[in-house]
């Protein structure tokens, strides 16, 4: 990240007090490559990580995989999630699993505590322990199997940089957002590589995937799917109460989120469903956006002013109550609100 200090995106009251800032940097662009909104620091290589899952299952879409298993449109989502562990993912994962020949011991993402609580609560009063079955990434795990199978390649070390897996994302990645030479990659908290990139980057890599009229027909089709999946199943892309599924319900086609670790977050607004904003780019948006913190309320508070901004989500719904709320205490009374910065409303 750069020294330079990135603006204050979202602030926290309590009382007649700012009591917390959380800066970032913003970049939305249109599918031609035009920044529509730049803010701090966008050019210097983040991780986007999990935000980066959609262009993580392009190649199993494109390599003709998703198909030759038969991949359901449910499946593809599953692909690009990060979900809660409950059974309606984990079902899913599982059958899915099944199907390609595999189980769940050839996941490299291992186990975590899972995210739904009431999921959590029965599985513990059973007696049961977490799988790598309710890792948040299963679904992008199951993908990468699935397309390993399908070059014939090894299954063992797929999450590896050098698998050609891997290989096949890191090539994706610097087509669709225009970049040379070698990416820089840690390893995710799920064992798979992620590829730093500028916000920049990332922003015109998902316009292309809100408007993908460039792209030749087989890249065109699959970067559609993928879009098309995580619109339709929003419950599959994060799960009950989550901020991806309560902004993509509330947009109703007009965008696909996805939120990523340590305050990332990006989201496609698609050509098609765009209001007054995108039809005066020519095209759909790419937003992304990295929190120096890596507070994820912040990147919340801050996507979900932006859908507000662009026409995807209406105006006084949930999507804005996220961006624009109330802080309370244990008594529930109103003590603060969190609200974005002028600059990221205006």
């Amino acid at each position: 990240m750069s020294a330079t200090a990135n603006p204050v995106l979202i602030e926290f009251t309590r009382g007649a007090l700012v009591e917390s800032i959380h800066r970032g940097a913003v970049a939305v662009a249109d599918a031609r490559g035009n920044l529509v909104l730049s803010l701090g620091d966008v050019e210097s290589p983040v991780y986007p990580r999990s935000s980066l899952k959609p262009i993580q299952a392009l190649p199993l879409v494109e390599s003709g995989a998703a198909d030759a298993f038969h991949l359901s449109q449910e499946e593809i989502a599953l692909a690009c999630a990060s979900h809660s562990g409950e059974p309606v993912h984990t079902t899913r994962v599982a059958a899915w699993l099944a199907r390609i020949g595999c189980s769940v011991s050839d996941l490299a993402c291992g186990a975590h505590p899972i995210r739904h609580e009431p999921t959590a609560a029965a599985m513990a009063a059973r007696g049961e322990a977490p799988t790598p079955l309710h890792n948040n990434c299963s679904g992008k795990h199951a993908g990468f199997l699935t397309l390993a199978k399908h070059l014939g390649a090894p299954i063992a070390g797929y999450e590896r940089v050098d698998h050609p897996v891997q290989r096949g994302v890191a090539a994706a990645l610097k087509e669709i957002a225009g970049i040379d030479g070698e990416l820089p990659f840690g390893v995710d908290g799920c064992a798979a590589p992620n590829f730093a990139v500028p916000v920049a980057a990332m922003a015109r890599a998902i316009a292309r995937f809100a408007d993908p009229h460039a792209f030749a027909p087989p890249r065109r089709v699959a970067v559609t799917r993928i879009v098309d999946a995580m619109i339709a199943h929003p419950d599959l892309i994060a799960g009950t109460g989550r901020s991806d599924t309560v902004m993509m319900r509330e947009a109703k086609g007009r965008a696909a989120t996805k939120a990523g670790a340590e305050g990332y977050y990006i989201a496609i607004l698609p050509k098609a469903f765009g209001g007054e904003a995108i039809s005066r780019s020519q095209g759909g948006l790419g937003i992304a956006l990295k929190i120096d913190d890596g507070a994820g309320r912040a990147a919340e508070a801050a996507i979900a002013a932006l859908l507000v901004r662009y026409g995807a989500a209406p105006k006084g719904g949930e999507t804005e109550h996220l961006a624009r709320g109330p802080v309370t205490n244990t008594r529930d009374a109103v003590v603060g609100e969190r609200r974005p910065s002028e600059a990221l409303i205006s």
